[in-house]
């Protein structure tokens, strides 16, 4: 269905939400028709977050948002959804439009397959209403889903369009780009050069693809490394447990900016801690470039700044290698809760692979790595 059509039939005039790669027609309409004008569409930090501003939408106008996600972040919007929307609390009407990963009998990646079985009863359980739109759904049957959605607005509840993969069209293809010099891919290599046989944990989407397929051409184990392949924003924390336990070895994070900002109250934790054997790598991009490289606020906003506030004890910036370099061989020489931001380009190859082993061979690898003196 062209996505033109779809949101005409909608009707609604503002949108907020969390990139998705299944949703790239919608997300491209957005960015084509409003850009990131907050009157009318705004790229929030998680689904949460969306959900609230909605809800705030909502009771300033009296009219019905629409959120936006990838299924991923039902998890999200559970605290919200039962404890703000519910019609046994505020009674707040809202339209979801969900990407579905993992749909069972579709191939994908590891990290969607439960989401993906689980993604219709999660709605039923919080006591919204749903309907899936294929490839072949008709404009009349979308119109008869959302006649019977208006029911469930007026009585306070929510509903949610699932959306299968392809079944959403658009005419254009929008792209997107920085003014930075550096690539992800060579950023992780110059990491990889200083982290010998430390322990990386790597943050969801295409870095951990990359530092993958890095190891490969390297020659080296992949039992170094944790790929943080779903569970976005949390790879920093995840980190954290691991440096707490294991504060012999100097355990790096590769983290991205939307990722960061997805989770950012880890970062007050991580440096009320401080934990001297932590180096915490952002990569920014300021875009969510796995899901088709839509802005982040990171483009707008002081991350190291935030990292010096939070309590981190070096904190340094990089948008060349060789400040890159300068950055990574104080962190690897030095000691104390480090920070590094990197400024990056966005762009990856477009042969890039997947990771070959699987999510639980990683951990039980990871794990026998951690287990050595």
């Amino acid at each position: 269905m062209d996505v033109k059509i779809f949101t005409d039939i909608i009707g609604a005039d503002f949108y907020t939400g969390v990139p998705d790669s299944l949703l790239r027609p919608l997300c491209d309409l957005l960015m084509d028709r409003y850009g990131t004008d907050p009157a009318h569409h705004i790229i929030a930090a998680n689904e949460g977050n969306c959900s609230a501003v909605a809800a705030g939408y909502h009771l300033a106008t009296g009219r019905v948002p629409v959120v936006y996600m990838q299924n991923s972040g039902e998890g999200n919007i559970i605290n919200p959804a039962a404890s703000l929307l519910n019609r046994k609390v505020y009674a707040i009407p809202m339209l979801f439009i969900i990407g579905w990963r993992g749909e069972p009998g579709v191939h994908d990646e590891p990290q969607h397959i439960y989401q993906g079985e689980v993604t219709l009863k999660l709605l039923e359980d919080m006591e919204i209403e749903s309907f899936v739109i294929s490839r072949d759904t008709t404009e009349d049957e979308v119109r008869t889903a959302l006649t019977e959605f208006e029911k469930a607005f007026a009585d306070g509840r929510q509903a949610a369009f699932v959306i299968r993969k392809g079944a959403l069209t658009y005419e254009k293809k929008m792209s997107y780009k920085n003014s930075y010099v550096m690539f992800r891919e060579e950023v992780i290599r110059h990491i990889v050069s200083f982290t010998a046989d430390d322990p990386v944990v790597s943050t969801t989407g295409k870095a951990s693809r990359e530092l993958f397929e890095i190891r490969e051409q390297n020659g080296q184990h992949h039992g170094r490394d944790f790929l943080t392949v779903g569970s976005m924003g949390h790879s920093s924390s995840i980190a954290l447990g691991i440096a707490l336990n294991k504060k012999d070895r100097k355990v790096w994070c590769i983290d991205g900016d939307g990722a960061m900002l997805m989770h950012m109250g880890s970062l007050v934790v991580i440096g009320s801690i401080k934990p001297e054997n932590l180096v915490h790598i952002v990569i920014n991009n300021s875009a969510h470039e796995t899901v088709g490289g839509l802005p982040t606020a990171a483009g707008q906003t002081d991350i190291t700044g935030i990292a010096r506030a939070c309590g981190y004890s070096r904190v340094f910036s990089a948008d060349n290698f060789d400040s890159l370099d300068e950055a990574l061989t104080a962190a690897r020489d030095g000691s104390g809760l480090t920070f590094i931001e990197v400024k990056c380009a966005l762009g990856a190859r477009a042969d890039l692979g997947r990771p070959t082993t699987t999510a639980l061979e990683n951990k039980e690898h990871f794990m026998e790595h951690l287990a050595k003196e």
